[in-house]
């Protein structure tokens, strides 16, 4: 999704869902963890409401056991930025 136009966000991830891809991949960053900044929960809630597939989450943030992301399709790639790994996405596999 970093390579989707944000101006017509909903557009291209309607694009996304009506493609054969399985799920959504969303690099999550907060420019503490990792020194980049992409973008955050109100977008991925946007995203989440413009598809009905899975989304696919790489959290690169600080304490990823305190957000909340919906329909994780894995566990962050990026999980030694959490003192909880076994916690983190509920309901996510590895």
């Amino acid at each position: 999704m970093l390579s989707a136009d944000f101006g017509h966000l909903e557009r291209d991830t309607q694009m996304i869902d009506r493609s054969a891809a399985e799920w959504v991949h969303i690099d999550v960053m907060d420019g503490v963890f990792v020194p980049n900044i992409s973008f955050g929960f109100p977008v991925m809630k946007a995203i989440r409401k413009a598809t009905s597939k899975l989304l696919d989450l790489h959290l690169m943030i600080v304490a990823p056991e305190n957000t909340s992301p919906a329909s994780p399709r894995q566990a962050p790639e990026s999980s030694p930025s959490t003192t909880k790994p076994r916690s983190i996405p509920k309901g996510a596999s590895t």
